[in-house]
């Protein structure tokens, strides 16, 4: 009679990855200590909480709290791994004597101590510059802040100093740039509200022009669809050469840019050019708030990838790390161009600006423009 299989028979047994190469680190310094208590002079830099287990961190931290003993104590009886073990039970409840000579008996060669401490340190720095990268991506995303943009760029702020606290104690190598191949952006909707707000801000350069030589700070690269980052090159281009700006002159110039084809035809452009529109200072900052929060973004998943990358080494993390943050510099001067009182110019008479939404939106803009247009600027992300 055959029975009937149990199902679980093909199942694959989860296989737990192995410990980390710190992992032996830690146990060979632990070790090299237990041995030759005199080695923790050469180790003022190392902390305990450097440690990835807490077990150890304990144990390191017992040894700075322990009085080291003389060497002819040491060598006669174990006075010094008792003193230690019993320092640090109340922290690590599961250390047991039979552990200490363990760590004993895996120190591969105790004079190394300080290369140990060196892996230890370096790997901190590493798990270190991980959580501020998602300390940003946090702040970046959350809508409930209400000043994200502040709340982002203070995150950042805090990312950098940490780095430069690194830099002086991992000085950086010629040639120290990460080689990791930084994964593509999840890939999301674009928000049609944030599509209405850069229509909204091209159909208000091109009811005032005037706004457009006050607004340098914008660029097409802050745009979500490369369409609206186009007709605003073509409102730069006009205002530049000082031609008539409305939307036949933006449809002529879009034209000259090989801009119209199936996803831009000629009725798309005179249409959203067209639409009642307010202060396009008002949805230029808009827009390139939002250009500046997916930029930090950006920037905190690049530093991740590198921080994932277990053959990025520290010097490589730190100056990969700071390149990224160079990227959210860039766009944080235009930002704070845009946003100071100096920069912005005092509204119009007759228009109307409300903190949360702006001028209201005409019916017809987003309806008329059709969502064929939606290619986004290379790079960019919603």
């Amino acid at each position: 009679m055959q029975h009937a299989s149990d199902p679980h028979d093909d199942e694959v047994l989860y296989d737990p990855p192995g410990p980390a190469p710190v992992h032996y680190a830690e146990r060979a310094l632990l070790g090299a200590l237990l041995l030759e208590p005199a080695l923790l002079a050469d180790l003022e830099q190392l902390e305990a909480d450097a440690f990835s287990n807490a077990s150890h961190g304990a144990l390191f931290s017992a040894m700075r709290r322990v009085p080291v003993p003389g060497p002819v104590r040491h060598q006669a009886r174990p006075f010094w791994v008792n003193a230690v073990l019993e320092a640090a039970l109340p922290d690590a409840r599961g250390l047991t004597v039979s552990y200490m000579h363990t760590l004993i008996s895996v120190c591969p060669h105790a004079g190394h101590a300080p290369a140990y401490a060196a892996i230890i340190r370096a790997e901190h720095a590493r798990r270190t510059i991980r959580l501020h990268s998602e300390h940003l991506a946090r702040a970046a995303a959350d809508t409930a802040l209400p000043d994200r943009a502040t709340a982002a760029l203070a995150r950042a702020d805090a990312l950098a100093q940490h780095l430069d606290e690194l830099s002086g104690r991992f000085p950086a190598h010629p040639g120290s740039l990460p080689r990791t191949t930084v994964p593509p952006a999840p890939a999301g909707g674009t928000d049609k509200e944030d599509l209405d707000e850069e229509r909204m801000l091209l159909a208000g350069a091109a009811v005032w022009p005037s706004a457009i030589k006050e607004m340098r700070w914008l660029t097409a690269d802050d745009f979500l669809l490369s369409a609206h980052g186009a007709l605003w090159q073509c409102l730069n281009a006009l205002s530049h050469r000082g031609d008539p700006v409305d939307p036949v002159t933006v449809l002529w110039e879009a034209q000259h840019r090989g801009l119209l084809s199936s996803e831009l035809a000629p009725d798309e452009v005179v249409t959203l050019m067209s639409a009642s529109a307010g202060s396009p200072e008002h949805w230029g900052t808009r827009v390139i708030e939002r250009a500046l929060l997916s930029r930090a973004g950006e920037v905190a998943r690049r530093i991740g990838a590198y921080t994932d990358d277990p053959s990025t080494t520290v010097h490589q993390l730190i100056t990969g790390s700071h390149r990224a943050l160079a990227d959210l510099t860039a766009l944080r001067t235009r930002w704070h161009r845009a946003t100071t009182p100096q920069a912005t110019t005092a509204p119009r008479a007759g228009v109307a600006v409300s903190a949360r939404a702006g001028p209201r939106r005409p019916g017809t803009t987003a309806a008329t423009v059709r969502s064929t247009s939606t290619r986004r600027t290379a790079g960019r992300t919603p």
